[in-house]
């Protein structure tokens, strides 16, 4: 990562700002954007709410050439089918997708210029297997997933690489109310083959994985990090 320029959406915390901690060790140069500004991150930081601001008039302090982009913002909007309105599935897909369209679209031109990038999005566990009241994020991540691999196809003549990581339940202060209470967390852990939850450097070693020159002949692909979920009974 020496010398490599990486922009991170939602890097003030759980995943975005695990990654961030791992990248700045592996000597990169940070880009942040976000409602608030990363505590302990050394950034060039720009001020960008998902949901109400163009990314194109906020995003603007990149450098010529970019080497990664991570967009890490996302939902949690758990209810059943019936409790969900039409605008609780427009929220998700504002922040889960169309944020991240509306980033790798300001992040192109400089993604381009380096001949030798990668973006990473972020999918979700419930995108794969049926999970009740998981309607609104799946519908979303599962969006995110085919954006993945149409971009990944599109991009792939630049030598841009774009990939998923698709975590389960992972202890961030987004997931906290699921985890709250040794009942609540001990249920989660037993959930999972590898028995316990994620935590945010599990996800994030994943991703710094994908960015780096180690994962160059990786693309259009969605991974699962998530204690064996997606595919052990």
């Amino acid at each position: 990562m020496q010398g490599k320029n990486i922009l991170i959406i939602g890097a003030s915390s759980g995943i975005g700002h695990a990654l961030a901690l791992n990248l700045l060790a592996q000597g990169a140069t940070l880009f942040t954007a976000g409602r608030r500004q990363p505590e302990g991150i050394q950034s060039t930081h720009m001020m960008w709410d998902v949901s109400a601001q163009p990314a194109a008039e906020t995003i603007n302090q990149l450098p010529d050439v970019l080497h990664g982009l991570v967009y890490a913002p996302g939902t949690i909007n758990l209810k059943p089918f019936q409790r969900l309105d039409v605008q609780d599935y427009r929220n998700d897909l504002e922040v889960n997708v169309i944020g991240a369209v509306a980033a790798i679209h300001a992040a192109y031109p400089a993604l381009k210029k380096s001949k030798n990038a990668g973006i990473v999005l972020f999918s979700t566990v419930a995108a794969k297997l049926g999970m009740g009241m998981h309607s609104s994020v799946s519908v979303a991540k599962a969006a995110v997933e085919g954006l993945t691999k149409a971009l990944a196809a599109e991009f792939a003549p630049y030598n841009i690489r774009v990939n998923a990581v698709a975590p389960s339940l992972t202890d961030t202060p987004l997931a906290g109310f699921l985890l709250e209470g040794d009942v609540k967390r001990d249920a989660a852990n037993k959930r999972h083959p590898l028995n316990r939850v994620g935590t945010p450097d599990d996800i994030a070693g994943m991703a710094a994985y994908l960015l780096s020159d180690q994962a160059s002949w990786i693309t259009g692909q969605i991974i699962g990090v998530d204690g064996g979920m997606g595919s052990l009974k």
